[in-house]
């Protein structure tokens, strides 16, 4: 059987998904997974723009040593 998140297995996820459910409520969790979104979106656009700033400071370091 396939692992589905890391060593999770399919059963495993069922399992932490109706835990989720008990803990939040059926109300909750399209508001939970609304903030998740934009959190990792949020996370993205930070990775993004540091790696941008290295790449350009990389070349500015190449050019100035040439």
């Amino acid at each position: 059987m396939m692992a589905i998140i890391g060593g999770l297995g399919g059963q495993e996820v069922v399992v932490i998904l109706m835990i989720i459910l008990l803990l939040f409520g059926a109300k909750k969790l399209p508001e939970l997974a609304r903030s998740l979104g934009q959190g990792v979106k949020e996370f993205r656009k930070s990775i993004k723009e540091i790696s941008d700033d290295v790449a350009e400071n990389g070349s500015e370091d190449s050019s100035k040593s040439s």
